[in-house]
């Protein structure tokens, strides 16, 4: 056992477009701390260029660059990090205009996307690297014995609609405490979610259940720290629920981010990315090094998702686009 105690228009060509600047980055709501550089098995997989170890380029000249295509190069993606990103960071965009984005930067996948948007993402030839929909809220979750019922039910089909579409993994929220204490957090997940883990199981659909940070983002969030989230896991017992480690979230609460991925890693079975602080980019303007944390994932064998979570600083939509492509070179190592 664990101990407990730690607490419009897109068509911009962007394939893995860096800045000539650059040397050789349900709606979740936003929030800080430090990961310093060392050296990384879980579901997907893509080609990635030279790790870009932080950039941070004025909006208007990654704008132009991104639409003349003049001050940049095309690197191929490597494939070895599978890469992704999260809907509502491009909610600006309509699903089809991300769908263009994200096959126009090199990769092939888009998490948080419910049932509704899954036949466009299949029409552009795009994964949906974690499915949602089933969850009542992110405050509402397994924790609380009330809400089982509806859990049980929206889960028992979401999972059939996972499965059906040919898809993998499903996110799911611990809750929040309200006053509740971690063993009986514990045993109330652990009910709960054995009543659907069966289904799961026979449908080769894997439950993550994410980590958030409870210190600015999501206060009173349960599953706000690696060792209570694996001690869940451990009490499941199965390889069909695993943890959704969100580097972000677990900088902020309690860091050692390399060293945990390193040591646990067989808990983890998606990753989250952005910066600390402030949920921005991912380039020299925050205080993680992500390329040593994709060598790190990357080391471990890991063959699933690592998703872009992070909220763009720039004004215009080419320049949030050039973003994403940027924060894609740096991760991919």
């Amino acid at each position: 056992m664990i101990s407990l105690t730690a607490a419009g228009s897109v068509g911009l060509g962007l394939q893995a477009f860096i800045p000539a600047s650059s040397a050789s980055p349900f709606p979740h709501q936003s929030g800080t701390s430090a990961a310093t550089a060392s050296s990384a098995t879980s579901p997907g997989t893509v080609p990635p260029a030279s790790p870009v170890s932080g950039t941070s380029s004025p909006d208007t000249a990654s704008a132009d660059a991104a639409e003349s295509g003049l001050a940049g190069r095309r690197v191929p993606l490597k494939g070895n990090i599978n890469h992704s990103v999260c809907r509502w960071t491009f909610s600006f965009l309509g699903i089809r205009e991300l769908c263009r984005v994200v096959k126009e930067t090199g990769f092939s996948a888009i998490d948080l996307v419910g049932p509704s948007d899954w036949p466009v993402l299949k029409q552009h030839g795009i994964d949906s690297s974690m499915c949602n929909g089933a969850e009542i809220s992110l405050t509402e979750g397994w924790n609380h014995k009330e809400y089982h019922p509806a859990l049980i039910k929206n889960y028992t089909e979401h999972i059939g609609l996972v499965a059906e579409a040919g898809y993998k993994n499903l996110i799911c929220f611990s809750g929040n405490r309200e006053g509740m204490d971690d063993e009986t957090g514990l045993k109330n997940c652990e009910e709960g979610i054995k009543k659907v883990l069966g289904l799961a199981e026979k449908n080769g659909v894997i439950l993550q259940m994410e980590l958030f940070n409870s210190k600015i983002n999501h206060p009173d969030y349960m599953c706000d720290n690696t060792p209570w989230g694996i001690e869940l896991c451990e009490r499941i017992g199965s390889p069909n629920f695993v943890l959704l480690y969100d580097i972000y979230h677990m900088q902020v609460n309690e860091g050692d981010i390399i060293r945990t991925i390193t040591d646990h890693h067989k808990w983890f079975g998606h990753y989250h990315t952005a910066g600390v602080p402030g949920r921005n980019e991912i380039d020299d303007t925050q205080e993680l090094y992500y390329p040593a944390i994709m060598r790190a994932i990357h080391n471990t064998g890991f063959n699933g998702y690592v998703a872009q979570e992070f909220i763009s600083t720039r004004e215009t939509e080419a320049g949030k686009i050039a973003s994403l492509a940027e924060a894609v070179a740096i991760c991919d190592i």
